[in-house]
């Protein structure tokens, strides 16, 4: 399973550029894209091999399940196609399919956070005999070192989330979304799909929104990274239990214990903010690009809306355990108004 999901990743067209990339790791390790990417999962490989040697009684694994499901309609289609999947065959083979799409994506974007971060971070220490301007070492690589840093960190959650499963750590997958409208929702944030909604939507936001004025520019974008940092916080929080689509218990600690989407609600503020300069521009223009350019920020913050309404449909159906922390956590997004 491992070598299909990360074939699948590496031949995918729009993965083509990351994979022929080269990354530097310092000294003389460089490895392009798929170098890595397979390196990664040989690592991962191993590391489920040794677990399995440990480990006195391992449970049969999802993916197994998922590949004797595989099996079975290969055998006999129609009659697979008569008979409904049980729930565990149906957990297992959505299980599967959620950590194959979503494993090597996280590996990959975890890597050039690392790598960016840390490229950044030896640039403002070069930088700083060159003595620069303050303003020009925020533009050139203080804001992007703490994106990257903020990202690193939220990624990292994401990563171990997908790719390590264990009763033992209390973090197995109950049940995962089992409706096309909650898979449609989640997928459309993230490539190559998000092309998709980028084409529908049209697009706003810029990762470094720029003001002409200095200290505007800044205080937004300090603003903006905090608004990162607590969306990153929200990853945190949840911990080996992060990922997208499923149940693995639900988390009241950090900013959950406020407001039930907080993750969603910093990341839309941040891109309200990264999409200043491009509804500005399309105001002075007329009012109709002005409205549109509205539009599009709006179809954004409704697709991320539609995601956490579709995420609590599924938890309240799978047992009481969401129902209770809604009703201790009364608003989805902003405390004591939404």
């Amino acid at each position: 399973m491992v070598v299909l999901a990360c074939a699948a990743y590496a031949l995918a067209p729009h993965n083509r550029k990351l994979m022929l990339a080269t990354l530097r790791f310092g000294g003389d390790l460089v490895l392009k894209g798929w170098e890595f990417l397979a390196w990664a999962a040989a690592a991962y490989a191993l590391g489920l091999v040794a677990y399995y040697l440990i480990e006195e009684r391992p449970k049969r694994s999802k993916s197994l399940r998922f590949f004797a499901v595989i099996l079975v309609f290969l055998r006999s289609p129609a009659a697979a196609f008569k008979n409904r999947l049980s729930r565990e065959d149906r957990v297992a083979v959505l299980t599967t399919l959620l950590k194959a799409f979503f494993g090597p994506f996280m590996v990959m974007a975890l890597v050039q956070h690392v790598l960016g971060a840390i490229d950044n971070g030896l640039a403002i220490v070069a930088s700083v005999e060159q003595q620069p301007g303050w303003l020009e070492l925020f533009n050139r690589h203080g804001y992007w070192f703490a994106m990257k840093v903020i990202l690193f960190a939220d990624v990292l959650v994401f990563t171990v989330g997908y790719l390590v499963e264990s009763p033992r750590l209390n973090n197995e997958i109950r049940s995962v979304d089992p409706t096309l409208l909650g898979w449609t929702a989640a997928l459309l944030c993230y490539p190559p799909f998000n092309q998709l909604t980028g084409a529908i939507l049209g697009s706003s936001v810029t990762d470094f929104p720029k003001f002409e004025d200095p200290m505007t520019h800044v205080a937004l974008n300090v603003l903006l990274l905090a608004l990162m940092a607590f969306y990153a916080s929200a990853s945190v929080a949840l911990g080996l239990k992060a990922s997208n689509l499923t149940h693995r218990g639900i988390i009241s600690r950090g900013p959950y214990a406020w407001i039930r989407h907080p993750a969603y609600t910093a990341k839309n503020m941040a891109w309200w903010i990264g999409s200043i300069p491009f509804v500005e521009v399309a105001f002075k223009q007329s009012l109709a690009a002005g409205v549109t350019a509205m539009a599009t920020v709006a179809g954004w913050t409704l697709l991320y809306v539609l995601r956490a309404i579709t995420e609590e449909d599924h938890l309240r159906g799978v047992d009481d355990e969401y129902a209770n922390y809604a009703a201790r956590v009364r608003y989805r997004f902003i405390p004591g108004v939404v």
